[in-house]
């Protein structure tokens, strides 16, 4: 049914969708019961997307997998400077563009942090076990 225009007349009986308050997620815990998690609560996504390599989702992991991206990165930064003062402009016009891509999932990283971070908090307020799935 289409979008209703506000002093329109409606059909009788028509109801309008309404985002229900807080979904959830049914998901399997470490102890293999099925718990109802919001969505901060089930945090990153816990799966391993049927890779050959398994994802890295805990908070711990997600933290040390972001600072070394950081790390990481500052030591390209400290490629540019050292860039400036040897004046090799030419290079840093050439490669500039790969600072940009680095950029994205450092951020991707940081914000999966923070994200199961927060997860793992709500889920200790209300006692819950991680989810596996």
């Amino acid at each position: 049914m289409a979008r209703r225009s506000r002093g329109v007349p409606q059909e009788p009986g028509y109801v309008p969708y309404q985002q229900p308050e807080e979904r959830t997620l049914h998901r399997l815990s470490e102890n293999t019961d099925v718990v109802a998690y919001s969505d901060d609560e089930y945090g990153v996504r816990k799966d391993d997307g049927l890779g050959i390599i398994k994802p890295v989702n805990s908070w711990g992991g997600l933290l040390f997998l972001s600072l070394l991206m950081t790390a990481l990165f500052g030591l390209m930064l400290y490629g540019i400077v050292q860039m400036a003062v040897t004046d090799q402009w030419g290079i840093l016009g050439e490669i500039w563009w790969m600072y940009l891509l680095v950029l994205y999932p450092l951020f991707a990283g940081w914000d999966g942090f923070f994200k199961e971070r927060k997860a793992e908090k709500l889920r200790r307020a209300r006692n819950l076990r991680r989810p596996v799935e």
